[in-house]
This record gives C-alpha cells, structure tokens and sequence, in this order.
C-alpha cells in the first residue's frame, strides 16, 4: 500500500482531507467519460495541445503544472460541464481543481511512465481515494 499512501498523500496535500470535498468525484467522472478511461484522457489532453505537460506528468522529472483555462480548453466544454454537475461544482472550480490535483495523480499512477487504464493498480488506487475524499 506505499504509493497508494504515497498517491493520497499527494492528492490530499499531506493533509487529512474534507470528507466533502469533491474532487475525487470529478476525477473518477473525468476518467469515466472519456473515451478509453485514463489513457484516452491523456490522449485527449495531448491532442488538446497539453502534449508537454502530460509527458512531464508522466516523466521522471518535474511535473510542469496546468492553467485550470488550457485543462478545460484541452478536456472540452461538454465533459467538463459534466463531471462539473456530477459533483455539483462550478465548471471554473472543477476545472482549478483539476488542474491541482492531474499533474499529481497522473505521475503517482504512472511508476513506469505508462498508465494502464485496466491496472489493478489504478482501481485500487481510485477507490482509496474515493474513501479519503468522502462521497457527496
């Protein structure tokens, strides 16, 4: 369970999160509606002109942060607005939120460089996270 510690402490900033907060709903929504879950997400994002920080993201190095305008801009209006509602937050929240919180994930669920949307890995680790953030 290291980098599952590892990954939530990174996500919850080395804190002990809100119950209420709900950002691991937008994250489990933003991966769940993309086509090809996490890695047609990153697909998406690179093809949505994020290409240099999704493979800082993915690197050994640091990872290079996003403005929440080119996340949303990359995702698009109709996902965003959707993960956005399922939550029940603003767009401009989700989108701030998971400009915080992608760069983090992406790089803890991606020891080798490479996500594998049908790890075992990544669901163990989204469903601990959803645990820590509470549901709403």
């Amino acid at each position: 369970m290291g980098l599952l510690d590892q990954l939530a402490g990174q996500v919850l900033g080395g804190g002990s999160g809100s119950a209420e907060n709900p950002m691991m709903d937008i994250v489990k929504g933003l991966i769940q509606n993309s086509e090809g879950g996490l890695p047609g997400l990153l697909s998406r994002l690179q093809s949505g002109g994020l290409g240099g920080e999704v493979a800082s993201w993915l690197g050994q190095g640091e990872n290079q942060p996003v403005g929440a305008d080119a996340l949303s801009q990359a995702i698009g209006p109709d996902v965003l607005a959707q993960v956005a509602s399922q939550a029940g937050m603003s767009q401009p929240e989700a989108a701030s939120g998971l400009a915080g919180a992608l760069p983090q994930l992406i790089d803890m669920l991606s020891p080798n460089g490479q996500v594998d949307d049908n790890s075992e890995m990544l669901q163990q680790g989204l469903s601990m996270l959803g645990g820590l953030f509470g549901s709403r």
